[in-house]
């Protein structure tokens, strides 16, 4: 019996669609036809890959020797389960149906489709449970960057009647008295300003959450990972009811044109696959089975 070369990579669990037609997104191999295998009512998104190429050895030296690779495969993963969120017959409006879909972590390898079915059979009722709670709403980002933090002091120092009398005292004193209590100055300017920079990313947070039926605050990224030059200040996702979407939108819109006053910029993003609101014990982990 020779040995198995072909798997199956899983990229996201959805429920049973009437909708049969192909995908037009290519396989994360860039070969592999995307496709379905129906789990009495679920449907999971899969390809072929070669077990040699995507071993989980293989993707955790790859991660470690060619992060090109990395991106340009998470990509091709993320674009499949884009595509199969709108796998649908268009409404009369003639947009796409957003679908609920369960997304799957990069590297969910299965040997054998008999080892996927197990696994499904076994979380089926997770599953369901995870697909009703999103069932009708969609996850949104919302970034916050803070593009001009000379702009915010500005704000402070305008509001501020202690450091306004305390600018005004140093102002009459000799230069090198002053010189001390200018850096002393400076360092209660910046403890305000993270101050207010805190209160202001807290309130964007709370005002865009009323929106939401859950919501989250993510990790901050670098901005090696951002490509931008300001600092993130705030990296949050929403899980949103679609009938709120339009609100939801409009409010992110004048919370964005309120804070560039104070050297803001806030940006929204979606619908994405709900990932930060579909973890559970299960499928939630790479698997190579």
């Amino acid at each position: 019996m020779g040995v198995k070369v072909e798997g199956l990579y899983l990229y996201c669990i959805r429920e049973k669609t009437e909708d049969a037609s192909a995908f037009s997104t290519k396989g994360i191999d860039g070969k592999g036809e995307v496709f379905t295998l129906t789990y009495s009512e679920l449907e999971a998104v899969v390809s072929k890959v070669s077990l040699r190429e995507f071993a989980s050895e293989e993707i955790q030296k790859k991660s470690q020797e060619d992060l090109n690779w990395i991106k340009e495969k998470a990509v091709a993963h993320e674009e499949v389960i884009e595509e199969a969120m709108k796998k649908s017959v268009r409404l009369a409006t003639g947009n796409d149906k957003i679908l609920s879909v369960i997304p799957m972590r990069f590297g969910t390898i299965f040997k054998e489709e008999a080892g996927l079915g197990e696994t499904l059979n076994k979380d089926y009722p997770r599953i369901k449970e995870v697909l009703d709670t999103i069932r009708g709403k969609q996850e949104w980002s919302v970034k916050v960057y803070l593009k001009d933090r000379e702009k915010l002091e500005h704000v402070i120092k305008k509001k501020n009647e202690a450091i306004k009398e305390k600018e005004k005292e140093i102002a009459s004193l000799p230069e090198g008295m002053a010189f001390f209590m200018e850096e002393e100055l400076k360092e209660t300017i910046s403890r305000e300003v993270d101050k207010e920079l805190n209160n202001i990313v807290e309130v964007l947070f709370e005002s865009l959450r009323q929106h939401a039926v859950s919501s989250i605050k993510s990790r901050i990224l670098e901005k090696e990972l951002t490509g931008r030059r300001e600092p993130m200040v705030l990296n949050s996702a929403y899980l949103i009811p679609e009938e709120k979407i339009e609100s939801f939108k409009k409010e992110a819109e004048g919370l964005n044109q309120e804070i560039q006053a104070k050297g803001f910029y806030l940006e929204y993003s979606g619908p994405w696959p709900a990932y930060n609101f579909t973890v559970f014990a299960g499928l939630e982990n790479p698997a190579y089975r």
